[in-house]
């Protein structure tokens, strides 16, 4: 028996979801959601993929789940300015420092942006802003955990899995959106 749960291979139910400004691949597993990820570049998706099928025991298949659901509508309602916030529930897969960089990530509000150096400093580990960055370009959830809010200390935008101008728009639309409430 006892072998039988080890050998057993877990499954993330996958979607594919085109938002406005590029692809995306949703995954959920047991409920949450843990990937909100660019389809861009193959060597990162596939660091994605290896780490999120490594640490749930998992093989990816093109099923769709109630929190691939709910998550659609929420990326249609922010992408049509008439959401702010998510409540969809989430899986981090990663290291705990990746974790905790990721959650610091969340207290970012919609329309506001802030440095690595800042966000270093947020985690008491301002000395840390390569491994900061590092993590923040690791985030399997974008949108929903905002890492696009962070950018250079010179006010530049940065690297971005989903492109610097998926990037520009995501900023754009929040930026705009504030304006109008």
């Amino acid at each position: 028996m006892e072998k039988e749960a080890k050998g057993k291979v877990n499954t993330v139910q996958i979607q594919y979801y085109q938002s406005p400004c590029g692809k995306l691949i949703l995954g959920s597993f047991e409920n949450k959601l843990c990937m909100c990820d660019w389809v861009v570049s193959e060597e990162r998706r596939a660091a994605i993929d290896k780490r999120i099928q490594k640490a749930l025991n998992a093989q990816y298949a093109i099923e769709n789940s109630e929190v691939i659901t709910q998550t659609i509508s929420q990326l249609d309602e922010y992408f049509s300015r008439q959401r702010t916030t998510f409540d969809i529930p989430l899986l981090l897969v990663g290291t705990e420092f990746q974790k905790s960089v990721w959650n610091e990530l969340l207290n970012i509000p919609y329309g506001t942006t802030i440095s690595y150096a800042q966000l270093s400093q947020r985690l008491d580990n301002p000395k840390a802003i390569r491994a900061v960055a590092s993590s923040n370009g690791a985030n399997s959830i974008s949108i929903l955990i905002p890492c696009h809010r962070v950018i250079g200390s010179d006010h530049k935008l940065t690297g971005y899995a989903g492109g610097l101008v998926a990037k520009k728009t995501l900023l754009e639309l929040e930026s705009n959106e504030r304006r109008l409430l």
